[in-house]
C-alpha cells in the first residue's frame, strides 16, 4: 500500500463517499473485528469455499456474498452441516459483505461472531457494488508519492507547476485563476498512480486544502476569494511546466521538435521548460501550452507540420531547380 497507515475495516465502513461512489454499508456483526486490517485491493466471491471447495481459496481478500452464496450457506444450514463454514472461518478473513440488503443465516451469524469476522451489509446490488469497491480500493492502494509544487487545471488539462522556491509559481498560478482556471493543489501535491498509467494529483492536507501563500501578502483562501468554480479537489496530471530562471547562455527549445518527458511513479508526462524573466507573460504562455498540448493529443502537432511544410517547400524548390537554370531567374 502507499501509505504506511494500515487501513481497515472500520475505515473502509466510515469512508465518506458521495454519490455513485457511495458503498451504503453498515456493520451487522463481528464489530470487534472492525479493527482488521485490509491488505489487498481484490475481492472474492466464496461460493466454492462455502461448498467445501478450498483449494486457491483467497482467504486474505474481502469476501462478497451476492445471492449465490447465500443461498449456499442456507442449504449448508438446511442440512446441518456446517463443517464447511467452520472451516471458513479458521482463515484470517478481513470482512464479509451481504449485497442486495441479504443477511446472513443464524449459524453462520454465530460463528463469525466467535471468529471476529465483520459482517457488512449493502443494499446495492453485487455487480455495482464490485465495481464500485474495486475502484474506490484501487485509489486506496495506489502508490504515492509527495512532491513540492502546484496543480492547475487549465481548460481541463492537469498541469503540475514546478520550480526552485520564489520562482513564481504561486503567483502563476494565482493569475491564472484570475483568468478564469481553477486551482487543485498549492505547495504540496499528493500524486496516486491509478491502474499503472494514470497520475492523480490533489492536496496533501484536506484541511488547509486549496489555500496559497503568496510572498508579502501571507495565506489566501481561494474558495473565499473567487467562489467554488475556483477549485477543484483532485485532477489528473497531464502536463509538467518547470519555471527556471532566465539562463542566457542556455539554449532552449525554440522549435518544439524535442519532447521531454518527467517520469512519477513509473508513469511519464509530457514536459515543457519555461524559463522566467521580467516582461515574460507566464500564465498566458501555459494557456498556449495547454491549447498546445491538448491538440497534440487529438492528434495535431504544431511543430511537426512547421517542418513538414519547410520540407515541402525545400522539395519544390529544388524541382525548379531541375527545369530552370540560372539564366531563367528573373
Amino acid at each position: 500500500m502507499g501509505s504506511s497507515k494500515a487501513f481497515t475495516v472500520l475505515d473502509l465502513v466510515d469512508l465518506d463517499l458521495k454519490e455513485h461512489n457511495s458503498l451504503n454499508l453498515r456493520c451487522i456483526g463481528g464489530r470487534r473485528g472492525l479493527g482488521k486490517e485490509i491488505i489487498v485491493p481484490n475481492l472474492n466471491r466464496p461460493g466454492l469455499a462455502i461448498m467445501g471447495f478450498y483449494d486457491s481459496f483467497a482467504s486474505d481478500r474481502i469476501q462478497i456474498f451476492g445471492r449465490g452464496e447465500a443461498e449456499a450457506i442456507a442449504k449448508t444450514a438446511e442440512d446441518s452441516n456446517f463443517e464447511c463454514i467452520n472451516k471458513f472461518f479458521a482463515y484470517r478473513i478481513p470482512c464479509c459483505i451481504f449485497t442486495h440488503g441479504l443477511s446472513p443465516d443464524p449459524g453462520f451469524f454465530q460463528r463469525a461472531e466467535k471468529a471476529g469476522c465483520p459482517l457488512l451489509q449493502t443494499d446495492l446490488d453485487t455487480s455495482e457494488f464490485v465495481i464500485r469497491l474495486t475502484r474506490i480500493l484501487s485509489n486506496i492502494f495506489a502508490p504515492k508519492k509527495s512532491i513540492h509544487g502546484v496543480l492547475v487545471e487549465v481548460y481541463g488539462l492537469g498541469i503540475l507547476l514546478l520550480g526552485d522556491s520564489g520562482v513564481g509559481k504561486s503567483e502563476t498560478a494565482l493569475e491564472l485563476i484570475e483568468r478564469g482556471h481553477r486551482l487543485v493543489a498549492d505547495d504540496v501535491v499528493e500524486m496516486h498512480c491509478i491502474n499503472g498509467n494514470v497520475l492523480m494529483g490533489e492536496g496533501a492536507n484536506k484541511i488547509i486544502g486549496h489555500h496559497m501563500e503568496i510572498r508579502g501578502m501571507g495565506i489566501i483562501n481561494i474558495t473565499h476569494l473567487f467562489g467554488v468554480r475556483a477549485i477543484r479537489d483532485r485532477k489528473q496530471i497531464q502536463l509538467v511546466v518547470v519555471l527556471e530562471e532566465w539562463d542566457p547562455g542556455k539554449n532552449y527549445d525554440r522549435l518544439g521538435n524535442e519532447e521531454q518527458y518527467m517520469e512519477f511513479l513509473g508513469v511519464n508526462i509530457p514536459k515543457l521548460e519555461i524559463p522566467v524573466k521580467p516582461g515574460r507573460n507566464i500564465p498566458v504562455i501555459i494557456e498556449v501550452a495547454a491549447m498546445n498540448e491538448r491538440l497534440k493529443k487529438m492528434g495535431y502537432n504544431s511543430s511537426r507540420e512547421f517542418n513538414q511544410n519547410i520540407l515541402k517547400w525545400i522539395e519544390s524548390d529544388q524541382a525548379r531547380s531541375v527545369y530552370y537554370g540560372p539564366e531563367d531567374v528573373i
